[in-house]
């Protein structure tokens, strides 16, 4: 099966080779490496990621 999710990187990556892309996965946040895009995939409850935006910001 096709991935179908909107997987997106920080416009603050520029073009840089070193990054986590980001999509919606059904009620959680999906992150993979952009370096390796058929590669694992993590992904954490919108609770959690939530609480990651507000502590690295």
């Amino acid at each position: 099966m096709r991935d179908l999710r909107p997987w997106r990187k920080s416009s603050h990556s520029a073009n840089g080779a070193s990054c986590v892309e980001i999509a919606p996965a059904d009620g959680a946040i999906a992150t993979r490496d952009s370096k390796n895009p058929t590669g694992p995939v993590l992904l954490f409850p919108k609770a959690s990621w939530s609480t990651f935006l507000r502590t690295v910001r």
